[in-house]
This record gives C-alpha cells, structure tokens and sequence, in this order.
C-alpha cells in the first residue's frame, strides 16, 4: 500500500480511511463568476482513442490494494477498490470530468436540475427511460428512498458511515410519472449533485442487515456496464464481466479482474503477465522507462562467475536494488539479478502513464499538545518551509508541473480553487524566527529561571515598556471567542481571523503576525511588542537564520515527526528530511519516528500522538460536505473526550464552521464558491495544515491497452476500456505538463 495514497471521496472524506502516502500572494477574499478559472496542472494520459479503434474482448488485469472488504462504499471500512468496483457497476447520477466537476450522467439521467427553491428546495431527476437493474427492474423512486433512509442518520440500525446531505432531505416522491423523481429538502443543500452517486438497489439499502452485511462481498444486482460475477479471496480476486442487461454502449472488455498486488511487487507482477494495469511509484515508473529506452538494461553477468561480487552488488545498487538484496552471497545475487533483467526484458512492452492524482499531500501540524498549541510557533513552522522547493523535490523528476498546491479545499481546474496561502504568508526565515522569539522560544539552550529578586527588579524595569505595548500582565493572553482577543488588561489582541478579515477588507493588521489566538486556549510567555523585546537580556531580536536550538521554560524546541516505514514510503522520508533541514535554520529541532504500516494512521495521526506527519487528502467537487469533517473545529464529547471528527489536527475555529454551513446552505454558486474561499483563507491562517503538492500519478500500463491508466480527475468510463484493434494507431494523449 502506498503510505501517501489515497482513496475515494466516499471513502476518504467519510470514513476517514487514510493513508500516508508554505506563500508569498496577495490574500483572496474570494471571487465571483467573472474571475479566470484556473485549470488542471496536467491532463489524464489514458492512451485515448475512439471507441472504433478497441478491440472487442479480452481481459483487464488491473492492481488493487487489496481484495475490498466491503463493496458497499457507505460502510467505514470501504476502500480505492470498493469504490473502482462501484464505478463499473453501479448508476451513478453525476460524474467528474477532467477539471474534477459534476456532470450529469447520461447513461442514467436525462436531467436533474433544482425546479422549486421555495418553501422548500425541489430537485426532479429525469431518469433515462432505459435504465434498469440487472434484474429487470426499472431504477426508480423506490430506490431512491431506500438509499436516503439507510443514510439520513436516523436509523441507528445502519452502520453508516456518513449521512451528509441524505440528513437534508425531508421527502422523496415519484413525479408525474416513473422516470421522474422529486427530492424535497428540509433546509437547501448546495451540494445536492453529490448524492445519489452510486445509487445502490433498494436490495441493498431497504434494511439494516441487507446494508450491513448483504453488500459486503458480493452484489446481486446491479445497473452498470459490468456486474460483479465473483469475489475471490483465496486468489485475491474480483472479476466483473460485462452486464448483459447494460443499455449503453457495450462494454469492450469481456472481463476486468481486480488483483491485489503490494505496491513494491508491481513491476514483477507487470512483467510477469499477473496485471496489465497498475499505479506504482517513481522507482518502478523508472525500471519501466528505462526498460522502454533500452529495449532492457545492459547486463554485468559475463559467463560463469567472471564479475566480482563487488562489481555485481555495485551494479545491483544503482538497479535499484534494496540494501538487503546486495548482501547475500554471490551466486543468489547473480540469480537475482538475471530475475531482474528478465523481466525488464518483458517491461519493454509496458508504458507508464502519468498525470496528478486528484489529491494532495500536506503537512499536518497537531496543535492539541505540545509547542504547536501556539499559533505563532504553527506558523513559524509554515513560514520556514519552502513549499515550492518540495514540490519541486516530488515532482520535478517525474517530468510533473512542480507548483505548490494553494488551497486546502481545491485543486487548480476545479471551481472553488484559489491560492489563499497569502492569509499565512510566505517563506521567510526572519519572519519565522520574529514569531518564535515572539512566543519566548530564544537561543542559548534551556532557559534558567529567574530568582525571585531578579524577577521583582525585572518587573519594574520593564513596566513602562509593558505598558506601551499590546502586551499583558505577565505575558499571559486568554483567547477564544468569548473573551474577544482581549487580556486581562481589556486590550485587544487580533486573532489570525481577525488579521484575515482585515486583510480582505484592506485594513491594517497586526504588525508581523504577533498576538495569534487560539479558540478556548490560555497560554503564557509570549509577551507583545516587538519580536525579540521580551526575550532574556541581552538577547537580541532575530536578523536572520537561528544557527542554534531554541528553548523555553527550561525545554528545547523539539518536534517528533512520524513517518510510516514500510515500502512505498520513499517520497515522505525525502520530504521530511527537506522539511527537517528547513526548521533547523531557524531552531527548530526534530526527531523523524518511522513507525510501521498498520500503526501509523490508527495509532498516531488519528490518535494525536505526533506533532508532524504527512498524509494526503482527496480534493472533492463537494468541500461544503466533505472538507467541513476536517477542518471542523473539535468540541468536547458528552464522556469528556474529544471529538475531532476527521481534523486530526485539533485545529479548527467557529467561524470557519460556520462558513462551512453558510456555503452547503447556499443555491448561489458565486456565493457558496466566495465562502469557500473565504473559510480556505482562515483554515491557512490558523496554520494547522499546509498543503504540499499534488500527487503524482504514474500507472504502469501495457502499451497496447488504451481509454486507462492515469485518469486525473475524470471518473473512468469502464465500457470504452480494452486492447487496440491491430494496425489503429493511438493519437498522442494531452500532455502532463
């Protein structure tokens, strides 16, 4: 599995299946519909061709993570193969094209479209008169209400593992005939388009048991180009063959076979004929293009036993080969390396695909506990980081568009983007430091504390120069909404909302971003002023790159950062060794934990026990619904704990919820699309999160397969998948860059 990968919104956003796998612009107070919409950094590259030129039949082996443990993609546990299963056999009523937009499904639909906005929002759905499940029965209301009773929230007897936007709905009723279906809402929901995709038969949802354990391992029924006709997990297995009742046009393929596959043993599994399609990652992406340009590799076996080891281990090395492989005895490391050259020899029939995954990978900064409580010591850490230079560390040799993602809510080509990062600022090592000094983190090692005589005189010395201050008595700040920004003193202190708000009003903030609240949090040492003017005497204010630790209270400032250890982690480790490099120049200090596979999300993101690790989160057409579960702000639980919904980070405001609210409550797209930008903009101010870069998508794909492999943002249509016709020619796919 790779530890930056990513699945489905459904899965992703809903049932936080997760795993592993920043600035200087003028702030966007958000824009309405005359602004220039951004568009994709790369298109798909799918070998596209007409659908004259597929060939009809064949198999598709295609590479899973592992065999799904469930196919119903409303349950925790569904994962990337659930939902590609799903996409092949089951109605879907809106679909992403290649900006990552909903579009109508007209395989399904004929129209759909908001008819009544008062008293109550009505959408009416006109299904196309020949859509019918598997089993002979048209899709229809009865459907619809079954899905929207299993997910409203108001059965606990479903195991479900979201119900946004289902919870909306008041009534669902037949309209003036069988292909028309009117959906009333209690209260308008935006994001409306979101629902109802996949539709499952009212089989699935029409009780709790048939939701909760009659979708997990297999689907009767169906209304898809193909249909599920077994799952294997003895041979990690499942195939889907083509739908006999499908009324659009006909599947390709005879069958497409869904194979677990570990990411590390992909190009084996390539060249060995197991899969003809696979995501891997940049190592293996470079053992197929190097096996494209040399027809294989070259070959350091010359007859029986004439190459050193030294030689063969040497040549091992620079293959590719892991450390461990390189230290066995010479005849096992000749056997594999004729093993290896084998099959680059079968790999030159194989090409990889690349584009950007619908998806991007963050920093995540856990601002529950330890220095990161405080804003300012959060954006320091922001403002120390070159995000551009880690995209270009990614993305660069991979021939991929190397441009720092400037949203957390959107990806550039989709309606809602906009570069927001201006609200945090950028990398500036000064101004990092200024805001660490700020927060009472100083050089010269563990601060000693001062004796009671000395603290007495220093209180007085330093009166009047408190008193000028936007300081308070002692340092101590006491923030959160109620006490609004201000100390004991009544002065106020600008939040980073504030210091947002102003910005986008084109008002005078804060100077240097001091004073930073956070929600319902006291805390002390960080007197006002000037950076550096409360600091020990005779320390000076920061001009430059801190060449030493700094600490506090007798503590250096150390932070642990988590990373997964298993294969496939190669990107994060370089990444994080960058990023630990770039908080060193202002002293910051930090400790890499590599953890294993299985523990790093469950254990340690999720759990809150890091204080930074990297993750990826899917972008969504939908972010009023999806991304409100992340950056929601976490509130106390009626047993005292904490719930913190999917904001692993603990970071989360109430204005930021509420405008979340305000634009899923919105019919006005310009309006729902400025309050997104305007929530992204505070959700980069609290600098509990910094988007990287778009992930790389590189599919290893046999070179004849054509309408597969790197999809981008667009939803894959499954029936013109298949094997170019002998003699047809592919036309060159829209470039990556």
């Amino acid at each position: 599995m790779s530890h930056d990968g990513v699945g489905s919104r459904a899965v992703l956003r809903s049932a936080a299946f997760l795993t592993a796998g920043a600035l200087a612009v003028s702030l966007l107070a958000g824009c309405g519909s005359d602004e220039e919409a951004s568009r994709p950094l790369a298109g798909q590259d799918i070998d596209l061709v007409a659908r004259d030129k597929v060939a009809e039949g064949g198999t598709l082996k295609w590479a899973v993570d592992a065999v799904p443990e469930t196919l119903n993609t409303f349950q925790a546990d569904a994962d990337a193969g659930t939902t590609r299963v799903a996409q092949a056999v089951l109605p879907s009523m809106f679909r992403l094209d290649a900006a990552g937009r909903p579009v109508a499904n007209p395989a399904y639909l004929e129209s759909a479209k908001v008819i009544e906005t008062e008293p109550r929002q009505v959408v009416q759905y006109k299904l196309n008169q020949q859509a019918v499940w598997s089993d002979g029965r048209e899709i229809g209301a009865a459907d619809f209400v079954a899905q929207w009773r299993a997910l409203s929230g108001r059965d606990s007897a479903y195991w479900t593992a979201r119900n946004a936007g289902y919870d909306r709905i008041e009534k669902i009723e037949r309209g003036a005939n069988d292909l028309q279906v009117r959906v009333t809402f209690s209260r308008p929901y935006a994001d409306w388009k979101s629902l109802f995709s996949p539709l499952y038969p009212k089989d699935v949802m029409g009780t709790p048991d048939a939701f909760n354990d009659g979708a997990r391992r297999k689907l009767n029924v169906t209304a898809g180009p193909f249909k599920v006709e077994k799952v294997d997990t003895a041979t990690k297995d499942i195939v889907l063959t083509r739908n006999p009742r499908w009324w659009g046009k006909p599947a390709k393929l005879n069958e497409i076979v869904l194979h677990a596959v570990d990411r590390d043993k992909r190009a084996a599994a390539l060249a060995d004929g197991t899969v003809d399609l696979a995501d891997i990652d940049p190592a293996e992406a470079e053992r197929i293009n190097l096996a494209s340009r040399q027809g294989g590799t070259g070959t350091p076996l010359q007859g029986a036993g004439k190459t050193s080891a030294k030689k063969l281990r040497s040549w091992a090395l620079a293959h590719g080969f892991d450390a461990d492989e390189v230290k066995v005895g010479k005849k096992k490391l000749r056997r594999a390396i004729t093993r290896y050259l084998e099959q680059q020899e079968k790999l030159h029939a194989f090409d990889v695909r690349k584009s950007l995954e619908p998806a991007y990978t963050q920093l995540a900064l856990n601002g529950a506990e330890g220095p990161l409580t405080d804003e300012r010591v959060r954006r320091a850490v922001a403002r120390a980081i070159d995000r551009t230079e880690l995209a270009k560390l990614v993305l660069t040799p991979l021939g991929l568009p190397a441009v720092p993602v400037g949203s957390h809510l959107a990806l550039s080509g989709q309606a809602d983007y906009a570069d927001n990062s201006g609200a945090l600022g950028g990398p500036d090592t000064k101004e990092a430091a200024a805001l660490l000094a700020d927060a009472g983190w100083v050089l010269g090692g563990p601060v000693k504390e001062q004796k009671k005589a000395e603290k007495a005189a220093g209180a007085e010395s330093t009166k009047k120069k408190e008193d000028q201050s936007d300081g308070g008595d002692d340092g101590q700040y006491i923030v959160g909404e109620d006490d609004k920004g201000r100390d004991d003193k009544g002065k106020h202190h600008e939040s980073a909302e504030e210091k947002t708000e102003k910005a986008e009003k084109g008002e005078k903030g804060d100077e240097g971003g001091k004073h930073l609240s956070r929600d319902g949090k006291q805390y002390s040492g960080g007197q006002g002023g000037a950076p550096g003017a409360y600091a020990p005497k005779g320390t000076a204010a920061p001009a430059g790159a801190v060449t030493g630790p700094l600490a506090k209270d007798g503590k250096a400032l150390a932070l642990r950062f988590v990373l997964p250890s298993g294969p496939g982690s190669e990107t994060l480790n370089s990444v994080a060794e960058r990023i630990s490099a770039m908080l060193e120049k202002v002293g910051i200090r930090t400790t890499i934990t590599k953890v294993s596979d299985e523990s790093y999300f469950k254990d340690h993101v999720a759990a809150g026990d890091y204080d930074l690790a990297l993750y990826s989160w899917p972008s969504s057409a939908f972010p009023a619904t999806d991304a409100r579960p992340i950056y929601a702000k976490p509130v106390p639980a009626a047993d005292g704990s904490v719930n913190v919904e999917q904001n692993f980070t603990r970071v989360g405001t109430d204005q930021v919820d509420q405008l979340f609210d305000q634009a899923a409550s919105t019919l006005d797209e310009d309006e729902a699309r400025d309050l997104i930008r305007k929530a992204d903009s505070r959700i980069w101010a609290a600098a509990g999160s910094l988007p990287l870069y778009q992930r790389p998508q590189l599919v290893g794909a046999r070179n004849n397969l054509v309408n597969a492999g790197a999809f981008g943002f667009q939803t894959p249509v499954y029936e013109d998948m298949g094997f170019l016709k002998k003699g047809a020619k592919v036309s060159p796919s829209p470039s990556a860059s």
